[in-house]
């Protein structure tokens, strides 16, 4: 009876394996030569794979070859290729001839193979020193003495100017007048090349290269160093520049003078260790973005590492209406939010790490590019008044953990990682304390919202979702052990260490495999709806829905 027990499980087993769903090859093309680069662009439009002596231009819809030329072909000067950086917006790419002060640069038009430009003007750049400015169809180029600026199509130099250091960062443009307001940073990789660094913004005759007026900031401007987002923000309006950047500070549009700051200089130094062999690495979201409630702004003041506060400030004066209490040690708070006439803080929790590291393990050279997370101790949630700043309630059952917090109408849901906490928003009080184990995912890795009650589980080894009303399981996939790789809507994307891929309908928590060969580059399009698959010789585009 047990044997044929076993059996029916086993039966019932394989059965559920074969009904899980491979995504669907929405279109597979092989090439003329091996794929070493690649580079997919928003669907729609087209995207490249390149050997060491070809490139190939296919279309994103249909995976038809657009063109395909030898390198000699397109860049008759350059002996070899030793990077490709494509720039989307302008349909452009420039091909990379690396050697000690005599660079190289070509110029082609993606769509047609066509080689624009060439120059050897332009010394040790790197996909952080340029900047597009699509309004202009031009390009931003950051030297070590000054700043070039250049036609996207021509490469004709428009004008330059040495009283602007660094990279172009987040900048505003105005047609109207020919100006754009920027700020400039120097990502980790540039470092080295600047002397006399000073944090600018400055408003810039975009004709001439004339600086209007010049302020400078508080803080360090930066972008994630293998996402590229930046981590500021740059707005103009009813006269004023609004930067957020560790804080929120403002300018007169009009002469640049700095009308108030929120703001505070902060970097996560130690917190996170770095892996060995280390070429690029950053922390993110150690800090809690501003808070922004009508026209009340509430601002994580992290000046010093051993005390914190919250300040709340009138946005359109700058004026400080009141400060929170000390709270000690805390070295990250990830989370803050405003919800029902209280400010909720979450204290340590997951950080984003990025890293680029080489490394040897036996004879092979490895290298490694990595988006993870790390949970930062010491842990606790605290909600203070948003009238008057005093603290309304702590919570003490969070000293051993937690992954983050989110909101729902009038429930605070905090994971431990072990379990989910309804806390009420009003009084801290304990609504339901939920397993994650019920999800049958393992440990919680974060949580996340969707639609109007329920709370999503990434788990070690897949999803599941719980209705944040009642703390009851909604549905569950699982999965191999595996780690978030993006959400987009109701799609979420789980990879393995080996690049396997499988994408979760979180409506019912069904997910699509795909398994990937030992090698393979794998690139997510930005709606979410499809993969492509470099290995090889060949390209292959798949449905995650």
């Amino acid at each position: 009876m047990r044997k044929l027990m076993l059996f029916t499980l086993l039966v019932f087993s394989f059965a559920g394996l074969k009904a899980q769903e491979d995504m669907s090859v929405v279109w597979e093309s092989r090439l003329e030569h091996q794929i070493l680069w690649s580079g997919t662009s928003l669907e729609g439009e087209h995207s490249y794979a390149a050997s060491d002596k070809e490139m190939t231009v296919f279309d994103n819809n249909t995976g038809i070859t657009i063109w395909t030329r030898d390198f000699k072909e397109l860049a008759p000067n350059l002996r070899k290729i030793d990077e490709l950086i494509p720039f989307w917006a302008s349909s452009t790419i420039f091909l990379f001839e690396r050697k000690m002060g005599k660079d190289q640069i070509v110029c082609i038009n993606l769509e047609t193979g066509k080689n624009l430009w060439t120059t050897e003007k332009f010394q040790d750049l790197d996909e952080n020193s340029i900047t597009y400015i699509e309004e202009e169809d031009c390009f931003a180029v950051t030297l070590k003495k000054e700043l070039v600026y250049i036609k996207a199509q021509t490469g004709e130099e428009l004008w330059s100017t040495e009283k602007f250091k660094g990279v172009v960062g987040a900048y505003s443009y105005s047609g109207s007048d020919q100006t754009m307001v920027m700020v400039n940073f120097v990502p980790s990789s540039l470092g080295a090349l600047f002397t006399g660094f000073k944090n600018q913004v400055v408003r810039i005759n975009i004709k001439n290269g004339e600086i209007i007026w010049e302020s400078t900031y508080i803080g360090r401007a930066d972008r994630k160093v293998i996402t590229k987002e930046f981590l500021f923000d740059l707005n103009v309006e009813n006269d004023k520049v609004y930067l957020n950047l560790s804080g929120l500070q403002v300018y007169d549009y009009n002469t640049g003078a700095k009308l108030w700051s929120a703001a505070f200089d902060y970097t996560p130094d130690k917190l996170v260790g770095k892996p060995t062999g280390t070429k690029l690495f950053g922390v993110y979201g150690a800090v809690a973005e501003p808070v922004v409630d009508g026209d009340d702004l509430y601002v994580l003041d992290m000046t010093s590492k051993s005390s914190q506060y919250v300040k709340k400030y009138d946005r359109n004066t700058g004026k400080l209406l009141w400060t929170s209490r000390e709270i000690k040690d805390a070295k990250a708070i990830p989370g803050m939010r405003v919800e029902d006439g209280k400010v909720l803080l979450q204290i340590g929790g997951m950080v984003e790490v990025q890293y680029h590291r080489e490394y040897r393990s036996g004879d092979q050279l490895i290298s490694e590019t990595a988006i993870k997370f790390e949970n930062i101790k010491p842990y606790g949630i605290q909600a203070f008044n948003a009238n008057d700043g005093t603290l309304v309630w702590e919570s003490e059952k969070f000293k051993k953990g937690i992954t983050n917090a989110i909101s729902f109408e009038g429930n605070n849901i905090v994971c431990s990682g072990k379990e989910l906490y309804s806390l009420d928003i009003a009084t801290g009080n304990e609504k339901y304390v939920v397993p994650v184990a019920k999800g049958g995912v393992g440990l919680a890795q974060m949580i996340l919202p969707f639609k109007e009650n329920i709370i999503v589980v990434v788990g070690e080894k897949g999803v599941s979702t719980f209705n944040a009303n009642t703390g009851e399981v909604i549905n569950s996939g699982k999965y191999r052990t595996s780690s978030l790789e993006d959400r987009i809507d109701d799609i979420l994307v789980m990879k393995t260490d080996k690049a396997d891929i499988g994408t979760f309908d979180l409506n019912t928590c069904k997910y699509k495999d795909f398994k990937a060969r030992t090698g393979a580059m794998t690139t997510l399009s930005r709606d979410g709806n499809f993969v492509y698959v470099y290995e090889k010789k060949t390209v292959t585009k798949l449905s995650t829905r």
